[in-house]
Order: structure tokens, then sequence, then C-alpha cells
């Protein structure tokens, strides 16, 4: 059998639009999602990018032309076209975005009826049909109609309100300071702090897809505004929104930004206070708060690779209530189990609302671990024996779920992952102690830089 490159990486197909993604590629790639789906209609949405608009109609082109009937949306986030098609009476979704990629990448997201991304078996028969070009054709008198589906995100906003205790927190009057990073929250997660009475005061908060504000990857570096205009206004939190508008980072009252597994440790305290014994879900590389968390309250926790397909999943399959994400994703199953941005600054909300306590100060109750993330540049064919090369250089056991996780002791791991969304190996280094941090990540990234090295020459 050829070897054919994936189309599908960690989290949906990414490409550069006009070099990976031509047209003629883009809407064989629909016409293969429509080949696999069968039958309609689909909800086709897009993201603030500058190529989205042209991208949204290509692919509902593709999809008309093998039978299915299209309902195009506005711009949008892509939980809130994931909710819509899970509510309603759409087949398939269909999101244009490359979500927290550089703004010169695009990208196609599929999800099914439930609204959940497809499954990484589903992602390789739709390769397969795309790869052997087994499109199911419409005669044309059959081809698909198109009609425009404008109440998506106002629907979104009132399922998350529908989920919490609008009525503390609206009774809080908290103020909060909102960052969409020029994404696709810019209009939806202002409105929803509206309505939560919340006095949302918005930074980069107008749609612009070369995302000049911050960038469209939300980290702590580079949220310094965000965190001098939480102390400057005295507003009781702050946050960030990733270019698709799915994850979330939070800033205290005192102008800390935390992690996204950080936050997510507080939500994960709170709802199994509420749900003793639900089950959680994470992947290899969240912190071992969640963990500590978890065993603390006798609850079950599930890890998986990294990727928000394999942890959707995972909850479906071991019937589970919270899941999340290191990058600030967080999943809650009644809305729907996929990362959404806006539903987790809600349950922030709920849970600050239902203490008397500050941010900072339900963040410091939590056990304390310290975290360092790298990346190195390295081109995605040579990643297999660079990852090998590496492993036999270790000496201790390694997991190997997803990349390689070396644990030093109890407390402190590191993992060495390729990623797989861009050209890069991702290493995440976490431990109790901040020189044991520092000693794992040096000896690591050693490892890492000798690989490419010995490659180079």
């Amino acid at each position: 059998m050829v070897n054919r490159k994936r189309l599908f990486g960690t989290s949906g197909i990414r490409g550069i639009p006009g070099k990976d993604l031509t047209l003629d590629v883009l809407i064989e790639i629909s016409q293969a999602i429509g080949t696999y789906f069968k039958e309609g209609p689909a909800l086709v949405g897009y993201d603030g990018r500058e190529s989205s608009p042209t991208i949204a109609k290509v692919a509902s082109a593709g999809l008309m032309s093998v039978g299915l009937d299209v309902g195009e949306s506005e711009l949008l986030p892509t939980p809130a076209l994931q909710f819509y098609v899970r509510k309603k009476e759409y087949k398939v979704g269909v999101m244009i975005t490359a979500s927290h990629n550089p703004a010169r990448y695009n990208g196609v997201k599929v999800s099914g009826a439930d609204g959940i991304d497809v499954t990484r078996d589903e992602e390789k028969i739709i390769e397969d049909i795309f790869y052997k070009k087994k499109f199911n054709l419409a005669d044309w008198k059959k081809i698909g109609t198109s009609v425009k589906e404008t109440k998506a995100v106002s629907f979104y906003i009132d399922g998350i309100i529908s989920l919490i205790n609008k009525d503390k927190i609206q009774k809080k009057n908290f103020q909060v300071i909102v960052d969409p990073g020029n994404g696709a929250q810019s209009f939806a997660a202002p409105d929803l702090l509206e309505k939560l009475n919340c006095r949302p005061i918005s930074l980069n908060a107008q749609v612009d897809g070369t995302f000049p504000g911050r960038g469209a990857e939300p980290t702590p570096e580079v949220l310094s505004i965000l965190s001098d205009t939480v102390k400057i206004n005295g507003a009781d939190m702050g946050v960030a929104y990733d270019g698709d508008g799915d994850r979330s980072l939070f800033c205290d009252e005192k102008g800390v930004v935390h992690w996204g597994d950080r936050s997510a440790g507080l939500l994960v305290e709170y709802i199994l206070s509420k749900n003793p014994g639900a089950t959680i879900v994470t992947t290899v590389s969240a912190s071992k708060v969640i963990d500590d968390i978890v065993r603390e309250h006798k609850a079950k926790i599930f890890k998986t690779k990294v990727g928000s397909v394999d942890v959707s999943n995972a909850m479906i399959d071991h019937n589970a209530l919270f899941g999340l994400e290191e990058n600030g994703g967080c999943f809650f199953a009644p809305h729907i189990p996929v990362r959404d941005g806006a539903m987790s600054t809600a349950l922030i909300l709920e849970a600050l609302a239902n203490s008397t306590s500050t941010l900072s100060e339900i963040l410091g109750d939590l056990p304390k671990y310290f975290q360092k993330k790298t990346k190195f540049e390295c081109a995605k064919e040579l990643m297999p024996q660079l990852m090998e090369k590496i492993l036999g250089q270790i000496d201790r056991d390694v997991e190997q779920i997803d990349g390689l996780k070396i644990w030093e002791d109890d407390n402190s791991w590191i993992l060495l992952r390729p990623s797989g969304t861009e050209p890069v190996i991702r290493v995440f280094a976490e431990s109790n102690q901040k020189t044991k941090l520092e000693k794992m990540i040096d000896e690591y990234a050693g490892l890492v830089k000798d690989a490419l090295s010995q490659h180079n020459n």
C-alpha cells in the first residue's frame, strides 16, 4: 500500500491556503466528507481568517455536488457550530478554521450529527475516499441546495446560560476583562458576559484574520495587556480565547494568567464537589493537579492522547461529565462534549459566584506544581526517526500513550511529542520542585537538540 500523507492531524485538517489547501483539494475534501455521510443537511461555518469565507463557499459547493443540502452560517466560534448541529436537524458540521495556528494557515474540522468531531477511524475513511476519488457525485438535477443560517450564535449563548445559575452570577455584578484575540469569540463572549451582568471590558474584540492584537494562540506570555487591564480596573478576572473560540485561559484579579489545566483544576474541584464520583477525562499532557483532585474526591480519571477528538470520544466511551486539556480546552458533557471557551467562562463564573473567595484564592488552594513548555522545529517526515533516536537514549521507563512521557519521580514528569498541527516537537514538563523542573527541561531539550543536530549533519 502506498504510504500516503494523512489529511487529518490532531484536530482536523490544517494547511496553507493556495499551497496545501488549493481550491481543487478543498472541493475534493468536501466531496469526500459528503460522500462519507451520504445525507445532509450539513452546516458550514467559518472563523475570522481572511481565507475563511472563500473556503466556506468552496466547502458548501463540494457538499452540494454530492447531493447534500447545506446551511451556510455566519462567522461563529467552532463550539457554536457544533452545538447548533447537535441540537438542530443537521447531520454534518463543517467548520473552516485553523484554531490557534498563525494567520497564514486554515483548515477544516468535521463533526457528525452529535456535534462531536469525527473519530480517528472515520477520518481514515474520509481520507480513503479522498485519495481514491470515490466521490458520489450527484446528477445535476439532484445536487444540494443552500440556505442562510443566522441564529446559531444566539442559540449557542442561550444554551450555555440554560446550564448555569444565571441569577447567582448576575447578583455578583462581576467585572470581567475579555480578550477574544481578534477571533471568533469577539462578539459571542462579550454578549454572554453582558447577559450575565458581568460588565465586560473588551480587548482585541474586532474580528481580524491577521490577529494583530496578540496572535491567535493565548499563552501567558502574550497576555500581559490583559493582565495589566485586570489590575488597572480592579476586575474580578480576565479571560482570553484562541482563534476559533473553543479554548480559554483565565487571569485572576491579581493579574496572574494561569495555564489551562490550572483553571480546569478549579472546575474539576467544583464539578466533583457537586457530582461525587463523576468521571473526568484528560490528556497525558495535563497537570498532575488533576490526578490529585480526582483522587481526593475518590472519582475516576481516564487519560488520552493529546487531541480534542480523543478527549471527546473517551468522554462518550466512559460516560464522563467533564474533560480537559492543558491548553485551555474544557469539555462539559451536559452542554456538548467538545471544547468550548465560553462554556468554560460561564462555569468559572458560577464557581466564583458560589464562593466567598477571590479567583486567586481559589486557585491558590489547589495542589501546587511548576510547569514549563518549549518546542523545537522539526519537519514532519523526520519526526518518527527522531523520536526513535531519542527513545533509545532514555534509560528510564517511558509511557508511550502519545509521544514519550518520562516520570522522574511521583511528582515530576516530562513529555516529548510531535505536534499534530505544526512541524514542531513539543516539550511539556512539570514538577513540585522548581530546580528539578529546570534540570529535566535542560536534560531532555539537550536530547532533542542532539538528535536534530545529528540529522542535520
